[in-house]
């Protein structure tokens, strides 16, 4: 089983036609212009399409509900004729196994850096308000996930780590974990490109580091929340020791997923002190607690620089 995410994103599209392309062909023509940039793995020698083109034609296809070499294809024949040529397709649509050449031999943290840069650059074009209507700070989640479906007999599962725009569904930075490492060693390289400053990043557990905290506060100069849990128990046991029953509930939300009935509480105080890299100015913690039925889920404390 191959381990593109086109197989994987097969089983939550229904298997209806495509619909229409989109209807704005300026950004297929940016796009494919941006794209252009990135090293081609092809020979010079035979080539008939731009390398950028192909991009934003498998881009688009699969983003429209195509799981196929095919369907991307067929999407890429429906397509305007006069979009053809401002891509540059003068010699008409490229073959299935002509994209899938190309995809096999592409670097695909190159790509994933691509199309990163690319959605922070629609982000900014997309927000035209005045620097004092926009809101004082943007969230960024950094989380891991593994494809499902994409193991073989030969190989191990891929696992990809992303850094997503809350409130957007827009991922600005995204890579390949190594089979012989983890997230905690692509945490850097994945967010290190990113301009955070005026942005809190927000992580699991897995993430609440030392070094991590140190980084985004004095070098990028951002805000974080940490999930802090078990893997940091001096700094977990402080946490659980404040006064949280006099502190003021700030938030409470209530919500059903996966057989559980989820509650979380907000509280947030300023605390001293704390085991854990912050900057000269007192932190803010805050303390969620999650119910599930039948029974309780354990607590858990986050901290977080002050904004």
């Amino acid at each position: 089983m191959p381990s593109s995410p086109i197989p994987v994103l097969s089983r939550h599209l229904d298997r209806e036609a495509l619909p229409e392309p989109a209807a704005d062909p300026d950004r297929y023509v940016a796009l494919a212009d941006f794209l252009d940039r990135l090293p081609d793995p092809r020979r010079c020698q035979g080539r008939r399409y731009r390398l950028g083109a192909l991009l934003t034609l498998c881009s688009a296809a699969v983003l429209a509900g195509a799981v196929t070499l095919a369907a991307i294809t067929r999407f890429a024949v429906g397509l305007d004729p006069d979009l053809h040529r401002r891509l540059g397709l003068t010699h008409g649509v490229p073959r299935s196994c002509t994209l899938g050449r190309l995809l096999a031999r592409l670097d695909g943290d190159a790509l994933d850096t691509a199309i990163g840069t690319w959605m922070n650059l629609q982000l900014s074009d997309d927000n035209p308000a005045p620097a004092e209507a926009r809101p004082p700070l943007r969230a960024i989640a950094v989380d891991g996930k593994t494809l499902r479906g994409s193991r073989t007999a030969t190989t191990a599962a891929v696992h990809l780590v992303a850094a997503l725009v809350h409130g957007e569904r827009a991922i600005v930075a995204q890579r390949q974990v190594s089979s012989k490492s983890n997230e905690i060693t692509a945490f850097r390289p994945l967010i290190e490109p990113l301009d955070l400053r005026d942005t809190v990043v927000t992580f699991d557990a897995l993430h609440t580091q030392h070094d991590h905290a140190r980084f985004l506060v004095e070098e990028k100069k951002a805000h974080y929340v940490a999930v802090v849990k078990g893997n940091h128990p001096t700094l977990q046991a402080q946490l659980k020791k404040l006064p949280w029953r006099d502190v003021p509930l700030l938030d409470r939300t209530r919500e059903g997923g996966h057989g559980r009935d989820e509650i979380r509480r907000l509280k947030a105080a300023s605390v001293n002190g704390l085991p854990f890299p912050t900057p000269a100015k007192p932190c803010r913690s805050s303390d969620a607690a999650a119910t599930s039925a039948p029974r309780r889920s354990p607590s858990s404390a986050s901290t977080r620089s002050p904004t």
